[in-house]
């Protein structure tokens, strides 16, 4: 997966044109090398709706913006070592198991519906489903050279120097790029996750160093962490702060910086290593249940198409070249599409009568299976959505929302079908 950073400008390409407006206005800018006071700090931050902050004291300080400009060789070699890494098992290779298929193209498609928790035993291709997303993944328009993939239309995902610019009306350079996939490892700290603020440089230099971790990374792309159930709860809470609210916060000795953090959440795990926490349950748009193959034909061509991918990877991608690209075809056109799906009042109306029916908690259930049917509609080219669309997304919607019945033997996706058509009839 190719870099979100430009390979010829950074954020000191935004640095030095700041600095060049602020020589000839009176008004003091949060750029790097301009001083500014915790009044005008507190102003921009109103202003913007998020951004840089102070907590506590009164102080001046220099904000400084931490990425380096990416030189033609280091382009080069980064090239290289992507070209030199092994092939990622291809999408459409991957036998079975559609219904965690689908929430994933329908997550990919419309990133609103809130990302998929997978659950399933082990080896039965979780992480190597998800990893296979990356090459279907479509391209994105960013700010070229900044950390935090901002989109140039959209305020709500800019970080705070790109707004400043745009709100003083520079041009500023763009490029496209594929969204972005960042794996969250189970062991990473909070420093890794959320980005750090170079303290001592604040206190002794006057500058404010931040050096964006992983949700700056993924911002706008997808994040995903195998073995979600396993995370630490304080990487759990980080996790559900952001989800809920779109930005990530860093906070050190009274300094604050904020910062875009808009994902697709995908989370994998086994169920026998424990339950997850019902707050982040509850954050994943749609829950895909992943069971082993019993079907022995189809268990020996999993097998055997493992085996010709192991042998020749690139030969084994090369004849799948064809289902990969109308594939991306299909995701492409479902997205530019997507805005026009309508669906009839009726069906909305009996979508929300089996969640109240269910006694699903919240209005999340209804807002997702929504936006699920109408991506479905969309990847299969309709405008309109039927009742087919919503019965295929509303078990997967609906059925880690349920309340839990220890007495209770039925699967909750079933559970959730009878009552769609008992409703629907």
């Amino acid at each position: 997966m190719a870099a979100l950073l430009g390979s010829t400008s950074s954020l000191a390409l935004f640095a030095s044109r700041n600095r060049t407006l602020s020589a000839s206005s009176s008004a003091p800018s949060l750029t790097s090398g301009a001083f500014v006071s915790e009044t005008h700090v507190r102003s921009f931050h109103r202003n913007l709706g998020g951004g840089v902050k102070v907590r506590r004291g009164r102080r001046d300080f220099r904000v400084a913006a931490v990425a380096t400009e990416v030189s033609s060789v280091e382009e080069a070699q980064r090239q290289a070592a992507k070209e030199s890494q092994r092939p990622v098992y291809p999408f459409a290779a991957i036998v079975g198991q559609d219904e965690m298929k689908l929430c994933l193209l329908l997550n990919v498609i419309d990133p609103k519906i809130g990302g998929v928790m997978i659950m399933g035993d082990r080896g039965t291709g979780k992480s190597t489903t998800v990893r296979s997303l990356v090459d279907l993944l479509p391209e994105i328009r960013v700010v070229a050279g900044d950390p935090f993939n901002s989109d140039p239309e959209d305020p709500e995902s800019m970080g705070v120097e790109v707004r400043e610019l745009i709100l003083k009306g520079e041009k500023l350079p763009t490029m496209c790029t594929k969204i972005n996939m960042v794996d969250l490892p189970l062991g990473a700290t909070e420093d890794r996750v959320c980005g750090t603020i170079d303290i001592e440089k604040a206190l002794t230099e006057g500058v404010k160093a931040f050096e964006p971790g992983l949700l700056a990374k993924a911002n706008r792309g997808i994040l995903y962490v195998d073995e979600v159930n396993l995370l630490d709860d304080h990487l759990v809470d980080v996790l559900l702060d952001s989800a809920a609210s779109g930005w990530n916060t860093v906070e050190r000795e009274g300094i604050s910086i904020s910062h875009p953090a808009r994902f697709i959440l995908i989370g994998s795990g086994n169920p026998e290593e424990g339950e997850l926490r019902p707050q982040l349950l509850d954050r994943f748009g749609m829950h895909a249940q992943v069971g082993t193959v019993k079907d022995a034909e189809l268990r020996v061509k999993i097998v055997e198409e493992r085996a010709r991918f192991d042998r020749d990877p690139k030969g084994f991608r090369k004849s799948y070249n064809a289902e990969q690209e109308k594939l991306q075809e299909q995701i492409s056109a479902a997205r530019s599409t997507l805005g026009s799906v309508q669906i009839d009042h009726d069906l909305r109306v009996k979508i929300s009568r089996v969640c109240a029916e269910l006694n699903v908690d919240g209005l999340r259930g209804d807002i997702v299976t929504n936006r699920a049917a109408k991506a479905l509609a969309a990847l299969k080219g309709r405008d309109k959505v039927t009742s087919e669309d919503i019965a295929t997304v509303i078990p997967n919607c609906l059925r880690h929302r349920l309340r839990k019945d220890p007495l209770e033997s039925i699967d909750s996706g079933l559970l959730v079908i009878e009552k769609f058509y008992e409703v629907f009839s």
